[in-house]
């Protein structure tokens, strides 16, 4: 299986944080080299490790903004 690289352009927020240490983050990453994308998933206290996490072009972002926007929040 090849490495995957990533490059944390921007931490953008921490959302949560669990009892463990691990937080919730929305991150801008590049993956393999690739324009970045908007991440969230949840990272070890120490950033060694992530969890399975959902990317976001600009695009799909702007319409969960929009989205959200719509429903109140």
């Amino acid at each position: 299986m090849p490495e995957i690289v990533y490059d944390v352009v921007e931490k953008i927020a921490v959302l949560s944080e669990s009892s463990k240490g691990w937080t919730k983050e929305l991150n801008l990453i590049s993956w393999n080299g690739k324009e970045p994308k908007y991440d969230i998933r949840e990272w070890s206290p120490d950033g060694s490790k992530m969890s399975k996490g959902v990317t976001l072009s600009e695009e799909e972002a702007s319409i969960l903004k929009r989205v959200l926007e719509s429903r109140g929040l």
